[in-house]
């Protein structure tokens, strides 16, 4: 009796008559309703301060607010895209301008050239009629010599001029003498002036010394005539 409520008393256990089972579910029933509870506390006072409302009304006007800036972001691309377009189109209208300037200042230079060559050709006091000035001639290759001359008419009056004109080529060939006609005559039409080139094809082993060019009327009378030297 003295050992067992003595402080060397054996050891005891209290166990409860509660399975552990119900234990656990009473546990989670109490924190399930605790969290309703505060769930509802949460709800109940969002509500009371309005700011559910305030969210929506606030998303609303946010949608709206991004329809508007994509409406302006198309509107602006659109703007752009025209912009680029016009950009493109003036570049185009400022390289076709350039090219045409090009085209004007070479046709001014040989314009300038062309009238350089005729003031040459029109000496003070030239005699009325018919006249053959300039004429020039070189071989571009063998068997091929280009020639240019000036047909001019002088006078106060200038009817229209309608005739030919021929080309003959003078030289040797296997060291004797040689001749040739280029060809038939050809038509000249003319009101004060005419400037008259082209190309004559002859024997490759012919050496040409001389040019000589008539121009003969309508009924084939000889008006001038020149000859020159290659």
């Amino acid at each position: 009796m003295r050992r067992r409520l003595s402080i060397s008393a054996p050891r005891m256990i209290v166990r409860s008559h509660l399975p552990w089972p119900l234990r656990w579910a009473l546990v989670a029933l109490v924190f399930g309703f605790s969290a309703a509870i505060a769930m509802w506390a949460f709800e109940f006072g969002r509500d009371i301060a309005g700011l559910d409302r305030d969210a929506k009304a606030e998303l609303a006007k946010l949608r709206v607010e991004l329809t508007q800036l994509e409406g302006e972001r198309e509107r602006m691309l659109s703007i752009a895209n025209t912009a680029e377009s016009l950009l493109k189109a003036e570049k185009a209208a400022q390289e076709r301008l350039a090219q045409q300037l090009k085209q004007i200042e070479a046709e001014n230079l040989a314009l300038k050239r062309d009238l350089g060559f005729f003031e040459r050709l029109l000496p003070a006091g030239a005699a009325q009629g018919v006249s053959i000035r300039g004429l020039q001639a070189e071989v571009k290759a063998p068997g091929q010599l280009r020639f240019q001359l000036l047909v001019l008419q002088s006078g106060k009056t200038l009817p229209e001029f309608r005739g030919s004109y021929d080309v003959t080529l003078a030289g040797t060939l296997d060291g004797k003498p040689w001749t040739m006609a280029a060809g038939s005559a050809r038509p000249l039409q003319m009101k004060q002036y005419l400037r008259v080139e082209g190309m004559i094809d002859h024997p490759s082993l012919a050496v040409v010394k001389t040019v000589q060019v008539r121009v003969m009327d309508a009924s084939g009378g000889v008006r001038a005539t020149q000859i020159a030297k290659v």
